[in-house]
């Protein structure tokens, strides 16, 4: 019990930082992650992928050196 709350907290932050770092709204990221914890990574990474595809566009390609 005690790991999942530690973990929910430490999960909370680096959902804030990473949402203020790729423009999602970062206080709806860290509460997420403060009530879930871990397990809503999938949605985090999916949605940051959704805002990076709306602001590029499909059709363009992106080289990450």
């Amino acid at each position: 019990m005690w790991m999942f709350f530690i973990s929910s907290v430490l999960f909370s932050l680096m959902y804030y930082v990473q949402s203020v770092k790729t423009g999602l709204t970062a206080k709806r990221w860290a509460l997420a992650g403060l009530f879930f914890g871990p397990t809503i990574y999938p949605l985090f990474r999916s949605r940051q992928r959704i805002k990076l595809l709306k602001a590029r566009g499909l059709g363009n390609t992106l080289f990450g050196a």
